[in-house]
């Protein structure tokens, strides 16, 4: 049978901040209906690949494609209009509206609203039902009006993510989802994120909790210096000696 598609290929990726090189030629192939978890050191270049794909960040030089578009120069309001959407190390969420607001936005955003309506966007059924679906699948069916600023960190993690998923994503970009987060939410975070996976969702996650890699991902990227430096599982990395020097330790 043939290998699908890559739904998200990298070519050569680089970008300097100074002297430092934070990716480093950069080439890899995101296979769809996967898990893709990506792990490293910190500095190892994790967070500004993930900006690069999703558009915060321009790089110097190589090709972002995704499902064979050349996304490169794409700003990032265009690249959530095509599928591709994503989440923060530190929470993004607008902390005077409501939780039901917040994923309501994002559906009004989707559906390619001018906003007419902005800040009272849970007021129309249309944005207000799929929203609620959305914070329900992500355990927050009960905090639908509850102001986003008064949630704790941990909820504020699973509505950055009910945001995401309301945008209707074919790739979703996650950099920590469970980062700062009590271990009862992180595992339902977690298990959120496999049921997406299950469902065909392709995600690419930024993690360090090596354990959550091994149980969620079906491919793994190892990063450090700006560069990859092994792909394959979690339990074929754990083997490797660039992989054991750069992060895991002896």
């Amino acid at each position: 049978m043939a290998e699908p598609q890559p739904i998200l290929q990298i070519e050569d990726l680089r970008k300097n901040f100074g002297a430092l090189a934070v990716t480093d030629g950069i080439t890899l192939d995101v296979r769809p209906n996967e898990l893709h978890a990506i792990i490293g050191p910190n500095g190892a270049g994790k967070t500004t690949l993930i900006n690069q794909i999703s558009g915060f960040l321009t790089p110097a030089s190589g090709r972002i494609l995704f499902e064979g578009r050349d996304i490169t120069a794409l700003p990032v309001h265009v690249r959530a209009g095509i599928g591709l959407a994503r989440t923060f190390q530190v929470t993004s969420i607008l902390a005077g509206f409501s939780a039901l607001e917040n994923v309501a936005i994002a559906v009004q955003a989707r559906a390619g609203s001018s906003f007419r309506f902005f800040g009272r966007a849970s007021a129309e059924t249309s944005l207000n039902d799929p929203a609620r679906e959305v914070l329900q699948e992500v355990g927050l069916g009960n905090r639908a009006c509850v102001p986003a600023g008064e949630l704790s960190h941990g909820e504020k993690r699973a509505l950055e993510l009910a945001i995401a998923l309301a945008m209707g994503p074919k790739l979703l970009l996650l950099d920590e989802p469970m980062a700062g987060v009590n271990p009862t939410l992180a595992r339902s975070i977690e298990d959120d994120l496999a049921g997406l996976a299950r469902e065909g969702l392709t995600l690419l996650l930024v993690e360090h909790e090596l354990d959550v890699v091994e149980r969620l991902s079906d491919s793994v990227i190892a990063m450090s210096f700006g560069k990859v430096i092994a792909t394959g599982t979690m339990a074929e990395l754990r083997s490797r000696r660039e992989v054991l020097d750069a992060y895991l330790g002896d």
